[in-house]
């Protein structure tokens, strides 16, 4: 799974990257995502257009709306551009990033069809509780961005560093299992290629309950995520 978007700047270099692989197309799930300028029907279409032209694949597994930008009131009309595109089979599931459980319920009024996903800020420091809820009712994914926190500091924790000693991991490891036990799709980011595999390896241990809890202890509540009904945030 390859995650991008519009906004990265980076749709080219994957594209060539995926070609270089000798990889697959089969076996690799793309996912990118576009700006609040799409937000219509025929603006997803163009974006998507102007995705796989940058990406050179003619079909996406995954495409998103990256903020929902509620101050301009068009997160229904770019949905609906998703489901057009579900119905034609240009891509294989739709999702939107950063949305509220109650961005959620509207646009699933409006059209009558959930997310496949919701990309959200999200780490054990920031366990998005509630979003996490309104997901599992709607039936929808839960995935993470910084998936490890911001900066070091959940890396440095003592919690984490403790269960890392414990269980002859890396902190990185911990705090990726964490979210693999809770049921949420981590997608953690380095262009180190050491990084990558210690990233990859975490199916080979589980945290038991304690390391759970304090794991879970360390949410600071939905106050401390980016707010995405702020217009500080969204693009």
């Amino acid at each position: 799974m390859i995650d991008t978007s519009f906004k990265y700047g980076n749709e080219a270099a994957v594209g060539e990257g995926i070609r270089n692989s000798g990889v697959d197309r089969s076996e690799i799930f793309i996912a990118s995502k576009f700006n609040k300028e799409s937000h219509s029907v025929d603006g997803v279409l163009r974006a998507f257009d102007d995705s796989t032209r940058r990406l050179k694949v003619d079909h996406l597994d995954l495409f998103l709306i990256h903020w929902p930008v509620p101050w301009l009131d068009r997160y229904v009309d770019a949905w609906r551009g998703l489901v057009r595109l579900l119905e034609e089979k240009r891509v294989s599931a739709i999702g939107v990033s950063n949305f509220k459980p109650a961005h959620l319920q509207r646009i699933v009024d409006a059209t009558g069809v959930v997310p496949d996903v919701n990309q959200i800020q999200l780490s054990p420091d920031i366990a998005r509780v509630g979003p996490r809820a309104a997901h599992e009712r709607l039936g929808t994914v839960t995935v993470a961005w910084s998936p490890t926190g911001r900066g070091d500091d959940l890396r440095q924790h003592p919690v984490v560093v403790d269960a890392a000693q414990r269980y002859g991991r890396s902190p990185t490891q911990i705090i990726l299992r964490w979210h693999v036990q809770s049921g949420i799709v981590p997608i953690p980011r380095s262009s180190n290629p050491g990084r990558i595999a210690e990233n990859a390896d975490i199916f080979g241990f589980e945290l038991d309950d304690d390391a759970m809890a304090r794991l879970n202890s360390l949410d600071q509540g939905e106050g401390a995520a980016r707010d995405s009904d702020s217009p500080a945030n969204g693009h």
